[in-house]
């Protein structure tokens, strides 16, 4: 019997593929309950066993949790950068790095994500995707791209380049999903010319619509919603609320996401772009199984503060990271997040006043069941994907394993 002691990942892992790997002595986090005490089995990097009990496995490389919870991986359907690079700066290191650093804060999933550019950047970024995904063994796995923009209200741009924002153009956006098939997402709003027409399309090709910086009212969001614009981008931000038309009133697209009971949200559960009171009403009306914890994070995340940049090293938006948010420089709007989705998950428990088990459920499962892997992914489950985080009370992380491969453990004090 091998007892794991953290001290060679890499052999670890190289046995790991012909061997199981057993992790017993931990606070196992299901979708129903969290199990104490419990162990779970991986077999070449599938889950064979989730038990209350001790599981025999002769031969098995052991690793003790010490107790420490033990959670599905977070996925993360909307993050744009981190560890100082942007997808966008379109190289295959840049996307590496990325999945590397969110992985160290428990990402074990994401959607590289866009920002507002033109036609030639995008299609740059989405070959860039392909080359970086074949290299990509010791970072959060690549789930396909989220297109944000650039079909886009101007008036709720936020923090999106001007320059490029306009109105769905089918030449165009047919060209670029026949480019690739790696496109899972494309977010726009819903009330520009020809957006309709855009979101059935997207749709009938097997890609989510969701409604994005976008002036909406209800009778827009609801004929949006009926023709694929399924999820709302990070609720709040970059959308409207209550608006008057000659003096009378209508609900915007916060309300709309409210009112349409089966429409999915996403939220920067960071405490900054929505402080505890918003974050208690999102979790109030809608509930852990329609919402989707996002960072929503730009190339600062996991960086000191200070000057960065927003979208392309090349031709981004210089912002200001200060307060643990990044801003443009004038302090007129926020510029993206730098959280990670372990401070995602910590902000609902401490600020939200959410359950553990449901504060991880809106990291882990609600995303994969939006993005339609729920199947393979976001629930420890027997005949699942092993991906899965070890962490303490603070939630801090102490372990990601993708895959059955230990990516990432926290290194031990002497």
């Amino acid at each position: 019997m091998i007892v794991y002691t953290g001290r060679n990942n890499a052999e670890i892992n190289t046995k790991v593929e012909q061997q199981q790997l057993k992790i017993y002595n931990g606070q196992i986090i299901t979708p129903f309950k969290i199990i104490k005490g419990g162990t779970i089995l991986i077999t070449n990097g599938t889950i064979t066993a989730v038990s209350e009990h001790h599981i025999d496995a002769p031969g098995a490389i052991e690793i003790d949790a010490g107790g420490k919870y033990i959670a599905p991986g977070f996925i993360d359907i909307h993050v744009h950068g981190g560890g100082g690079h942007d997808f966008m700066d379109n190289t295959p290191e840049a996307f590496l790095a990325i999945a590397d650093i969110h992985a160290k804060h428990g990402t074990t999933a994401m959607l590289p994500t866009t920002l507002t550019s033109s036609k030639e950047d995008l299609l740059e970024t989405l070959k860039v995707y392909e080359i970086a995904d074949k290299q990509n063994f010791n970072g959060s796995q690549f789930i396909g791209m989220h297109l944000e923009g650039p079909y886009f209200a101007l008036n709720q741009r936020g923090a999106q380049d001007p320059r490029y924002i306009r109105d769905p153009n089918p030449e165009e956006y047919k060209e670029i999903l026949s480019a690739s098939s790696v496109i899972k997402r494309w977010s726009a709003a819903p009330e520009l010319k020809g957006a309709i027409e855009f979101g059935k399309y997207v749709t009938s090709k097997g890609v989510l619509a969701a409604l994005a910086h976008t002036d909406a009212i209800y009778e827009e969001v609801l004929e949006a919603f009926e023709n694929g614009y399924t999820l709302a981008t990070h609720l709040y931000s970059g959308m409207s609320g209550v608006t008057r038309r000659n003096a009378f009133r209508y609900a915007g697209v916060i309300e709309s996401a409210f009112l349409i009971d089966k429409m999915d949200v996403e939220i920067i559960a960071d405490g900054i772009h929505l402080p505890a009171p918003l974050l208690k009403l999102v979790y109030k009306i809608k509930g852990p199984g329609k919402i989707a914890l996002i960072t929503d994070a730009m190339r600062a995340a996991g960086m000191p503060p200070g000057e960065s940049i927003l979208g392309s090293i090349k031709n981004g938006l210089k912002v200001i990271v200060e307060d643990d948010v990044a801003k443009l420089p004038d302090r007129s709007s926020f510029a993206g997040s730098v959280a990670t989705a372990n401070r995602l998950v910590r902000t609902m428990v401490t600020m939200a006043d959410v359950p553990l088990l449901e504060a991880v459920q809106m990291a882990t499962i609600t995303p994969a069941a939006i993005m339609k892997i729920a199947d393979k992914k976001g629930s420890l489950v027997a005949g699942k994907d092993a991906d899965l985080v070890v962490f303490d009370e603070g939630i801090h992380i102490e372990m990601t394993i993708i895959k059955g491969k230990i990516v990432y453990e926290k290194a031990k004090s002497i």
